[in-house]
Parts: C-alpha cells; structure tokens; sequence
C-alpha cells in the first residue's frame, strides 16, 4: 500500500520541518560537540570532543518518526510509546525528548536552554555521562536498542492487557536480520484487540548495517510487501529523500495506520468481531545518515554505509572542523532555537503535553503503574507431609494450583509465558481458568484455544521472555516457565534485562518493577527418554555472574518449599528469580510449617537426618536441588547401616546465594554463620544440582575448604533417572565411597565400604541393561523408619 495524498497544510508541514531539523541538530551535536552548542562562535578544534562517539545513521529517521508519533498523538488525543529498535539510536531519543521537555524535567541540570543544551553535548557518550543507547536514563525507554532483535517482542509485551496503549515500534533493517526480530512478527497471532492495546511496527530501511548491506532492503519492492503480507500484516509504505514529501507520505501513513488501528479496535470492542485483523505496519525507507554530509573526503558518505557510526573523525583535519561547520549549520539552528537558545515557542508546540509526551508517559516507568499482584495464601496449597519422607508428589503441579489461583484474582495483571510446555511443566491447572491466547485459525479439537486466553505460548524462548519484559517493563507481573536445558536461548536477553535494572536502581526517577520470575523444571537429572541434549544446568552459572543485588536462585528440594519461594518471588521487585524445581513425583520432606522455616533462612539443618549431637559432626553433607538431596539422604541412610556410630550433620541449601559471603551478597551468611554451620575443619560433601564449580566459587572464600562436590559432569544418555545420576557419579553409592575416603576414622572400614558400593553399581548397571528400569531397592527406597 502506498499513500499519496498531502495531509499537511504548508504551515504544519513547515513546522515539522523545524522539529526534524532540531532534533538532527541536537543529534550531530551530541556526537561531536563540547561547547559552542549555538555556534555563536566560528567552530574550532576546541569545540569538539577529543573521541568521536556514537551512531548516525540510524538517527535522523528515528527524529522524522518521532516528530509524525507527536502530531498523532495531539491529534488523536493518543496513549503512546516509542520504542526505538535500531541499535545506538539514543542521541535521536535524547533529542526529541529534550526538545519536547520531559527530559529537562528529569534532569534539571540538563535545562532548556543554551547551557542545558551544552551539557546535553557534552554527557553523550562522555565518561560520566550517558550510553549511546536509549538507556534506562532515557526518559519514555523500556528498551536500550544495544542488543538486537528484541524490539517487536518487548512492543507487543508492553500492550497486553493495555487496551488504550499504542506502541511504535522502531525496527532498524539490520535489526530485522535477526532470530527473535524474524519470530517477532508472529506476535500479532497473539494481540486480541478487544482488550489489549495495539502495536505499530515501523521497518526503517536505510539499506546498511555497519559495512554490509541489509536484507530486506535488497529485496524487491513486491517480495517485501509479500513478506509483511504473509506475515499477516498490511503494509504501507513511505520511500524517498526530499523531506517536504516524505512528511506528506508519512503524516498520510500515520494517519492510515491509526485510522486502521481505531477500525480493528472499535469491530473487536463494539461489534464483537474477533476474525484476527490484518494490522497495519509502515515500511519506512530513507537514506542512511539522511541529511548528513554527502560526500566526506571525496567518498559517499549519506545513503552509504560509511555514515553509520560517525560520518568524519579526525578533527585534527581542518577540512573536516569545516565540514562540521557546515553540516551543523544546514540545519540553521539560529531559526530554531532564540538566542538564549530555548526552542522556538512555535515549534515547541508540536509536542503533546504533560503524560502524553512520549518522554513522560508512565507506561515507559512502569513502577508507576504496577499494582500488586492479590495472592491467595499459599499455605492453602500445602502438601500434606506427615513424617519426612511418607509421600511422593509433583513439586510444580501443587505450584500451578496456585497459580491457577493467582491468574484467578488477577485477571489483567498477571500472565503466564512458556515454550508449549505449560501442561509438560505440571502447570496444567492453569486452564482451569484461562486458555491459551490464540488469534490464529481454530480447528474443532484444539486445546484451551481461545482470544482472551492468559497463558502465552509459543515455541520461541525469545519470544516468551520478549514479551515478558516487555510485560513487567510496563508495570505487570507474570512468570516464564521453560525447560532447564533451553533457557541457554535467551542468556543474552536475561544478561540485558539484569543490567537494565543494575542501572535503574541508580536512577531516582525510575520506580522498580516486579521481578522477572523463571522457573526451570524438566531439569537435567530427570531427561531419561530426552538424552544428553536436553542436560545443561548451567543457566544458573550464567546468572550468577550479574550483580549481586539483582539476582536470586533458589533450588527448592519439595513442593511445600517451593510454594513458599514462589510466593516469595512474585511479591518481589527488580530482581530476576531463577527457581529450579522437578516435575517428576518425588519424595516430600518437609510439611508446611517446617518448609517456610527452611526456606525463609534459604539453609538450614535437617534435624531429623543428623545424628552429630552431642558434640561434633564427623562430617558435614549437604545438597542443593530435589534430587541431589534425595540421593544424600539415601547416602545417609546408608551410611546410619553401615557405621551406625558415625556422626553426620546434614544441611539443606534453598537459596543457593546464602553460600556466597555476606558481603558480597544480600542473601549471604556471615563468616562465623557459616563456620557454625559447616565447621571450620571438618570433611564437606557437598550433592549440587548442577556444575560442580560453580559451589567451589560461592565458597572460596569461607574458612573450610575441606569441600568436595559432586554435581553434573557431563555425562548423560537416554537411561534411567537413577543411572544418570551414577553417569555423574552423584548417586548415593559414589556419595558414601566419598564419606569413606575422608572421613579419619573410617580408614580402616573404607576399603569394605567402598566395595560394597561398587557391587551395588555393578548391580544397578546389569539391572537396568536387563529389565529397562531402576532396581527395586532404588525405586522402593523410602526414608528409614517408613517402609511397610
């Protein structure tokens, strides 16, 4: 679709002119300039910063979009965002939101005047100044445009269950080169217009990435328009470079894309028409570095790839201080801003007021938005835990029926995202009360199917956490279930997300936000049918490495403690929680009262499986994770057979941070907690759910370093859930041949003992070659004391 008709009458059209030149004036400057920001003076050397910073190609299209977002807005009265994709786009959003104020109210310092607009200069991408990107400092950003490819996904996210917001959503074309940007376009599939708001992607084709050309803009002009169609959208397209037709073009698309907005919105809302709409997007294409200097030392220089970052450096070059000079000066800045340079009232204008400027409008700090979430008492859900060890349950199938009930009493707050794994994960009793959002076809026998659905699923990683970050970035809730092995997928987008709320702690005006809350389940030690390719523990490693502050990980060894974690997260703020819990029926040890005790310290002894008082421990045993304390109680019963007089001590760690020291985490125990604890001097053997050094490392600090670990190695096959424990030498046979080599006193019984053990692995191995399941000692096993 192309449109052609010039809705701006010659003084408007004038105007918008004025803003764009503004704001491209305000860009240059930002990239080049330390003082002389009116250029009253004959620009010099001095004038310019002594390292040339930041990116311009992408800018001069994101001003001419914001400036076409603004007069929407005041026309149609609109409740907009922009989120601006391309990377390093940050000077024209710094730009744009200085020019319209909210910037200014932000940061006082930063006034709107010729002093203000000197320090603007001057901060960007200056040591103790601001990023290139539309960093958390950015007034109205909930996405920093760094990474590529989640722009689309963190748009559609911020409009669910916001009927009245609009997003424009800036795709650069180097950005649309990628994975999660490809898989983003499904989102529509997914936006119900009865009560969600409406998103308005604008593909910018400049036609180059940093050396290369883009995709998308060497394609044909009717292969393009075919792409967006079959991706379920109608396109309308903007092209061109003279800037009195391009407004034309794009005020006329704007004014298109919004009328079919409001026409989808008001069928789905007034007349019930839930048929999935084709949703109008704009392809945008202009030169890159529009406006820039056309040629710099003899080679193209706008509309080339050489005008990506910055166009000219070298200003110790005469000819280039001069051909700032002039390119500073093209925009004519003495007819945009007075003398003492405030912007000229008239161009002022355009900006919408207060909350509706794009800079100011609190979806874009959604603290200031968010309600907490109503959650029913949790306790409600316990599982019934008479004596430890007495019963089997599902840990996250109780933790669904609470959600279920969490989704229940929030009915436009809170949404539960997942890679078609929501029944998988045991979180089935969510359809109880929602469904799967669908917009695309239905067919008769299809699942919990349906438009108002809550559950969000889609067999992307990137586009479940996209959408909740998008989700929680605009003041909701919600939790992202994903199996432990693939969470790797979006290592990245959890990386950006936990510095994005690293940098908003520091700043006054950003409110905190609920936690991004990621529960691993189908985890490494229970792929028996899956193999090797779905065991990797290692997300948590990766999280762990962020600050401390931000993150937290919890390994619940039932369903009692992890109901209690849960709730625990969801009533958080600007974290993210990484919870590792099995779906499998596993033996439960704690009842409800015993596991918020336990789970509230994060570690603790287990009273009932020690056996070191009076006096002192002979060895210290502790495990992290449901099936790693399974194996080293199953250790420990063993042990209470063999050499009944052995003293053991056995701690239980939920909350694996506790183990760091408290200085360098909130959650860690002090030194003398955890020598009281571990001992100064006695043998450790630590059972760890995942990579073994990874316990090393929170560890390496503490006074005992008598510790070894057993955890993942791996090791792992399409087996029995016991033998991929024995693979990993985590089982509880390995785990006693441990205690026999280190502890002092059972020197003279180790080689016995150790034998023993190995004629059970021997079994075991033959075992399970034979009949294709467990020995009956291994699944009959119940904590001594239970067995009938």
């Amino acid at each position: 679709m192309q449109t052609s008709h010039t809705p701006l009458a010659a003084e408007e059209l004038a105007l918008m002119n004025a803003w764009w030149r503004a704001a491209n004036y305000l860009s240059v400057g930002q990239i080049y300039l330390l003082g002389n920001p009116l250029l009253k003076e004959s620009l010099s050397r001095s004038h310019i910063k002594p390292r040339l910073l930041g990116h311009w190609g992408t800018t001069p299209g994101l001003n001419f979009i914001y400036v076409h977002m603004n007069r929407a807005i005041r026309q149609h009265d609109l409740n907009m965002i922009l989120i601006a994709g391309p990377g390093h786009g940050g000077p024209a959003v710094v730009a744009n939101t200085w020019l319209e104020g909210s910037y200014s109210e932000l940061y006082q310092d930063i006034s709107p005047d010729e002093e203000g607009m000197r320090r603007l200069f001057r901060q960007f991408s200056f040591p103790g100044g601001i990023p290139s990107h539309a960093s958390p400092d950015t007034p109205g950003s909930i996405h920093e445009g760094g990474e590529l490819g989640y722009a689309l996904l963190h748009a559609y996210g911020a409009v669910f269950d916001n009927p009245q917001l609009i997003t424009c959503c800036v795709i650069g074309d180097g950005e649309a080169e990628t994975g999660p940007l490809a898989t983003s376009w499904h989102s529509n599939k997914f936006l119900n217009p009865q009560t969600d708001g409406a998103v308005l992607p604008i593909l910018h084709l400049n036609g180059y990435k940093i050396a290369n050309p883009t995709i998308l803009a060497r394609i044909s002009h009717t292969e393009l328009e075919c792409l967006f169609v079959g991706y379920g959208y109608q396109p309308i397209f903007v092209e061109g470079d003279d800037p009195e037709i391009m407004h034309q073009l794009m005020a006329a698309a704007v004014d298109a894309a919004v009328a079919g907005i409001f026409a989808i919105q008001r069928q789905a809302r007034e007349g019930g028409d839930m048929t999935r709409p084709r949703w109008p997007m704009i392809i945008l294409r202009s030169p890159k570095g529009w406006t820039g200097p056309k040629e710099v030392d003899g080679k193209r220089s706008e509309g080339s790839w050489r005008s990506h970052q910055v166009p000219f450096g070298d200003m110790e070059k005469p000819e280039h201080v001069q051909l700032l000079a002039e390119w500073l000066a093209s925009y004519k800045p003495a007819e945009l801003f007075d003398a003492s340079g405030w912007l000229k009232p008239e161009i002022a204008a355009l900006a919408p007021s207060g909350k509706r400027r794009m800079g100011a409008n609190p979806h874009a700090n959604g603290g200031c938005l968010m309600r907490d979430l109503r959650l029913p008492d949790f306790r409600d859900y316990a599982v019934p835990v008479v004596t430890p060890g007495s019963m089997k349950a599902e840990a996250t199938r109780a933790m669904g029926v609470f959600l279920r009930d969490v989704m229940r009493q929030n009915p436009d707050n809170f949404r539960v995202f997942g890679p078609d794994e929501t029944t998988s994960n045991r979180l089935g009793a969510l359809f109880e009360v929602t469904n799967r959002s669908w917009m695309a076809e239905h067919l008769a026998d299809d699942d919990h199917l349906a438009p108002d659905g809550r559950v969000m699923e889609i067999l992307s990683e990137h586009a479940c956490q996209g959408w909740l970050e998008g989700y929680l970035l605009t003041g909701r809730h919600g939790l992202f279930s994903c199996y432990e092995a693939f969470i790797h997928i979006v290592d990245s987008m959890f990386n950006q997300h936990a510095k994005w709320l690293k940098m908003c702690s520091e700043i006054p005006w950003r409110r905190p936000i609920a936690s991004l809350n990621i529960l691993l389940t189908s985890h490494v030690w229970r792929q028996d049918h899956n193999g090797f390719s779905h065991q990797d523990p290692g997300f948590i490693d990766h999280v762990v490495n962020k600050k401390a502050d931000f993150i937290r990980v919890y390994l619940p060894p039932d369903a009692n403690t992890l109901l209690y974690v849960t709730e625990r997260c969801m009533k958080s703020r600007n974290l993210v929680n990484v919870i590792v819990a099995g779906k499998q029926p596993e033996w439960q040890w704690l009842d409800m009262e015993a596991a918020i005790n336990h789970a509230s310290a994060g570690i603790g002894l287990w009273e009932w499986a020690c056996n070191d008082q009076p006096g002192e421990p002979d060895i210290v045993l502790a495990s992290a994770g449901d099936v790693p304390t399974l194996e080293m109680l199953a250790a420990i019963d063993i042990l209470h057979q063999l050499v009944p007089a052995l003293k053991i001590r056995y701690i239980n760690v939920v909350d694996l941070m506790t183990l760091q020291p408290q200085e360098e985490h909130p959650h860690g125990l002090s030194s003398d907690e955890f020598d009281s604890l571990f001992t100064t001097d006695k043998p450790i053997i630590f059972a760890y759910h995942g990579y073994p050094w990874l316990i090393h490392r929170l560890t390496y600090r503490r006074t005992n370093t008598n510790l070894h670990v057993r955890g993942y190695k791996e090791e792992g096959t399409t087996t029995t859930p016991f033998d991929m424990t024995v693979l990993n030498t985590l089982d509880r046979f390995h785990l006693v041949m441990d205690v026999a080599s280190r502890v002092p006193k059972l020197q003279a019984q180790a080689a016995h003992i150790k034998q023993s053990m190995r004629d059970k692995l021997n079994q075991h191995a033959q075992y399970i070659l034979e009949h294709g399941e467990d020995m009956p000692g291994i699944l009959e096993w119940q904590w001594p004391g239970l067995k009938s």
